[in-house]
């Protein structure tokens, strides 16, 4: 399982021409699920995103998380983390989840960030989306 965070002052997701979700300072979170992955895996990314120290306190030291500046939580299905790339300039996907474990693993992912943080949002599994 990956999770990329980049830290944002707004970010948003589009989908069919329509923003679909939106958070001001907080977390993008772009997620992949691996083939070998289990269900445990879930819980620790969970714990892991929500406690990550990466903004700053007031002495401007990277001290606080997303729950300590109530930050929101945007994350996105994105298979293409789980890529290969050691050989050549095409990208391997072997090591990705099949679409069915994927969703059903981002899926709970975004449940388990629900119930322990206000607000998050997402994207949608499988669809086309723009990013901002």
């Amino acid at each position: 399982m990956i999770g990329l965070l980049q830290r944002v002052d707004k970010a948003s997701v589009t989908i069919d021409n329509k923003i679909t979700g939106e958070i001001d300072r907080g977390l993008l979170v772009f997620f992949a699920v691996h083939r070998d992955d289990d269900e445990n895996k879930i819980t620790r990314m969970t714990e892991k995103v929500l406690s990550y120290r990466v903004f700053p306190d007031s002495n401007n030291r990277m001290n606080l998380n997303i729950k300590d500046i109530s930050g929101g939580l945007l994350v996105i299905p994105q298979f293409t983390l789980a890529a290969e790339t050691h050989k050549g300039t095409r990208a391997n996907f072997t090591k990705a989840a099949p679409p069915e474990k994927a969703l059903t693993y981002f899926n709970k992912f975004i449940k388990q960030c629900n119930q322990n943080h206000e607000l998050v949002v997402s994207g949608k599994f499988a669809a086309d989306m723009k990013i901002n």
